[in-house]
């Protein structure tokens, strides 16, 4: 598909820099066909059933974005995948600075460039025990705010919890699940007393969500993959509820490409243990997902053209105009949505 179909003017102050406070006083769309109802995301227990499930992603971002020198080249690089304990693929910046066998100093935590790629990616092997890395990066690293908040403000203290779930568990991402920074303890507690359920699974959300898409074309886009978990115990917990009618409700696109990537042609939810690089476009046929509470994305990213693909693309246009003209925020920090899965005819 023609990559222009999912562009759209956002003006620059619809760009929230920081989160509504509390957390679900935040506004959330919900998007029913061509129906908006304006809502809080406080009202979620309202806008669900007794027996749906919510499945939340409870990866945790680490201080994943780190400043160094080579020499006195100063170099910024942001961990997007993690090869093993010591070893992360990252974003370089600037990348004809981090060659090939170059080792940079980030203030005392050195790593060698072991791997060129293409797009200022490279692959860093740190200097550190194998069970020390987190420790690491606690000390030497910084929150990894998306380019369109961090250009506008510096990070600080309070993006140390502002940017993690309440319920963050699983260390590995280095961006956050944005629909879920909404919930707060109070709001997990009163869905849980109208019976709705919660699930957890793991997609450690890699830095390559932030990246544009440069092709012209769908087609020739390259999704970077993602590490992801599914347990036994949660799949099984899944297709029960869909067995016993309960509506599958996605916290998350992160969550919804995982439970896409372990969903058979029958709609029955496998464990999963792996990395997706699924990229879903209009046209795409949902298998686990009824249901789906997302933040409101970029024009032409991977992510608009998720929604656009589960709520239909007339409806998501729709909806971002009235986003848009109704004073909604965007992005990480932003408001939320409630999408319903547009039915094919």
């Amino acid at each position: 598909m023609d990559v222009e179909l999912f562009d759209f003017e956002l003006p620059s102050d619809r760009i929230a820099l920081r989160p509504a406070t509390p957390r679900d006083s935040a506004q959330m769309l919900m998007v029913e066909g061509p129906v908006l109802t304006d809502k809080r995301v406080s009202d979620l227990p309202s806008c669900l059933r007794k027996g749906d499930i919510l499945v939340f992603n409870n990866t945790r971002v680490i201080p994943g974005r780190l400043t160094g020198k080579r020499g006195e080249a100063t170099i910024q690089v942001t961990l997007h995948k993690r090869e093993d304990a010591r070893t992360w693929r990252v974003f370089a910046k600037p990348a004809k600075k981090a060659r090939l066998g170059d080792t940079i100093d980030f203030a005392g935590l050195k790593a060698e460039v072991v791997e060129v790629g293409e797009d200022g990616e490279r692959t860093l092997v740190f200097e550190v025990d194998s069970g020390e890395m987190t420790s690491a990066l606690e000390t030497h690293g910084e929150m990894p705010l998306p380019p369109y908040i961090a250009s506008q403000r510096a990070v600080d203290e309070q993006d140390k919890s502002d940017y993690q779930t309440i319920y963050a568990e699983e260390d590995g991402a280095v961006a956050a699940p944005t629909a879920g920074l909404h919930f707060t303890p109070e709001l997990l507690e009163r869905l849980s007393e109208q019976g709705i359920q919660s699930a957890y699974v793991t997609l450690h959300v890699g830095a390559g969500t932030f990246l544009p898409v440069k092709a012209e074309d769908t087609d020739d886009h390259k999704m970077h993959s993602e590490w992801g978990e599914i347990s036994p115990e949660t799949a099984v917990q899944l297709n029960e509820t869909r067995r016993n009618g309960g509506r599958i409700i996605s916290v998350g696109t992160t969550s919804l490409r995982l439970l896409e990537s372990a969903v058979d042609s029958d709609g029955i939810i496998h464990p999963f243990k792996s990395d997706t690089d699924i990229f879903i476009t209009p046209g795409y046929q949902f298998k686990a997902i009824d249901m789906l509470m997302t933040n409101f994305h970029l024009p032409k990213s991977t992510l608009f053209m998720l929604v656009s693909a589960f709520a239909g693309m007339p409806e998501m246009r729709a909806a971002y105009e009235h986003a848009i003209n109704t004073g909604y925020r965007f992005y990480s920090y932003g408001d939320s949505s409630l999408l319903h899965l547009k039915r094919s005819a």
